[in-house]
């Protein structure tokens, strides 16, 4: 996979940051799981969120985490770590996959 272009995207969702990669062979974008769940669920931990829903789904067998990849992205302390990726299909259904709090 040629990944490249690290980015931050703020526009999707009120302003709020989703970390993404550009993926020149797909021409696609994959963004951060973990930042997309925060917004989402507006817990406190965004991470312990997905760690949880991730564990929920594959009990259920949902398809999505196998779909979820695995890319460099951009830590707040400025450093490239590992985090979960999807691309915008992953992320729509991801977007089913949480509860909404305001519900």
């Amino acid at each position: 996979m040629n990944l490249s272009k690290l980015e931050t995207i703020s526009n999707l969702f009120a302003g709020k940051e989703i970390r993404s990669v550009w993926n020149s062979e797909k021409e696609e974008y994959y963004f951060s799981v973990v930042d997309l769940v925060g917004i989402i669920s507006e817990s406190k931990d965004k991470q312990a969120y997905w760690r949880k829903l991730k564990q929920r789904l594959r009990e259920e067998g949902n398809e999505i985490v196998t779909n979820c990849h695995t890319l460099k992205l951009k830590a707040q302390d400025g450093k490239i770590r590992l985090r979960d990726a999807f691309d915008t299909k992953g992320i729509l259904r991801l977007i089913e996959s949480v509860p909404s709090p305001k519900e």
